[in-house]
């Protein structure tokens, strides 16, 4: 691991290879482990960074106050500290958001977006009901046992044929989530409506899902590839939320097909 300052907030990265730089960002509860096996593959072309966001892994924890528009500048400014130049930027399901909401900031910094199991923001993607349980599930983040949450939150992560071995490494690293940096996510989450971004996107977009994710349902995807006018969709069937740790031989083809059509 390394770490740089932000902006008064320690984060910190884990980076391997060589080659143009793509950047990963986990989603919520996660952190860089999310992307082991992206970061030892993909190192072979490309310069891997994978950030541990803030309130995440070991980083450190941001004010109460953190919104979206915050950690778009803070990765923005994370960017530039490391060093990447226009990095193609990956990101799972609050990564896939934050990609938007750095486009929408900073619209020079990504060369393209790969926006995996992605919302417009929970405010943009989901209904208020829905929005206000899973805003109240990580509430209780504070209230439980991390074990027990973590056992809870992944079994929402998976199909019914996942491995063991995914369901377990993935549930060791849930467990070990931060309690105020998962409490100030799911509120920067929730508020956030990133619709308005869609129609500005410029860069090639690549939008991968799974036909058995429970977290973003296919309609979901669907205003997503209907607002992106550069966006191409892939589905991949038999496959949770978290795709890139269920199929993970199935995700590094798509990534790198749809990388090697868009070198920039």
């Amino acid at each position: 691991m390394r770490s740089v300052d932000v902006e008064g907030l320690r984060i910190a990265y884990r980076t391997q290879g060589e080659g143009p730089p793509l950047l990963l960002l986990h989603g919520g509860m996660a952190d860089s482990r999310a992307w082991r096996r992206e970061a030892n593959a993909l190192s072979d072309a490309y310069t891997v960074v994978a950030w541990d966001a803030p309130g995440c892994g070991q980083s450190s924890d941001p004010p109460a106050s953190f919104g979206m528009d915050d950690y778009a500048d803070c990765l923005a400014a994370f960017v530039e500290a490391v060093g990447l130049d226009r990095p193609h930027v990956l990101g799972l399901s609050f990564g896939g958001g934050l990609a938007l909401a750095l486009y929408g900031r900073h619209p020079a910094i990504p060369r393209s977006l790969l926006l995996v199991s992605a919302y417009a923001g929970w405010g943009g993607s989901l209904a208020p009901e829905e929005v206000r349980r899973r805003v109240a599930a990580f509430e209780r983040a504070a209230e439980i046992p991390r074990a027990r949450m973590a056992e809870e939150f992944v079994a929402t992560l998976f199909s019914d044929v996942a491995t063991p071995e995914a369901l377990e490494e993935t549930t060791r690293m849930v467990s070990e989530y931060h309690v105020a940096g998962a409490r100030i996510m799911a509120h920067a989450f929730a508020d956030a409506d990133l619709r308005d971004v869609l129609p500005r996107v410029r860069v090639p977009t690549l939008l991968l899902y799974g036909d058995a994710d429970v977290r973003s349902p296919a309609f979901v995807a669907d205003e997503l590839e209907a607002g992106i006018p550069t966006a191409t969709r892939v589905t991949l069937p038999r496959v949770g939320h978290v795709v890139n740790i269920e199929a993970p031989e199935r995700f590094e083809h798509e990534v790198r097909t749809f990388l090697r059509s868009h070198p920039g």
